[in-house]
């Protein structure tokens, strides 16, 4: 049986995790604002900048976001010239998005200014206590993830 003490301290890690998590996205999806994104076309953008090509049928999968959106976001950056889809030769249910030289433009210069951003904002920990984190992190993760099983 949980202590309350256990209990209060669980709650407690959520406002601090929820609260860290709001200010740093906060910082994070202005500066894409000020290029004119959205943080889901951010997310879809730098995707393809850094893995290459993507089925669209798994960039939802991979950036979080529900199918039916990601049609909506993908029509969007492609009007604004920054990416490119093409059908699969040997299957014609798959269709690839790619970057164009406009993406790719866009991205290297927000992408070092969002780096930065990140590390400014994350700052107030030294290397061991970030590498501490994302291990914490990604344990907390993958245990939620096997509790839904």
């Amino acid at each position: 049986m949980m202590k309350e003490s256990d209990s209060q301290q669980s709650l407690k890690l959520f406002v601090v995790l929820s609260r860290a998590h709001k200010v740093i996205t906060e910082r994070a999806y202005r500066l894409f604002g000020e290029y004119g994104l959205n943080p889901t076309e951010f997310a879809v953008l730098e995707l393809l900048y850094h893995r290459g090509r993507q089925p669209i049928q798994k960039i939802g999968g991979k950036i979080l976001l529900a199918s039916g959106s990601m049609t909506y976001v993908i029509d969007k950056l492609q009007k604004r010239g920054y990416l490119d889809r093409t059908t699969c030769e040997t299957d014609r249910r798959v269709t690839f998005v790619d970057i164009t030289k406009e993406g790719r433009e866009l991205l290297d210069r927000i992408f070092p200014v969002h780096e930065q951003n990140l590390h400014e904002l994350l700052g107030a920990l030294s290397a061991e206590e970030k590498d501490t984190a994302i291990e914490l992190l990604k344990k907390l993760g993958l245990s939620i993830k096997d509790l839904s099983k």
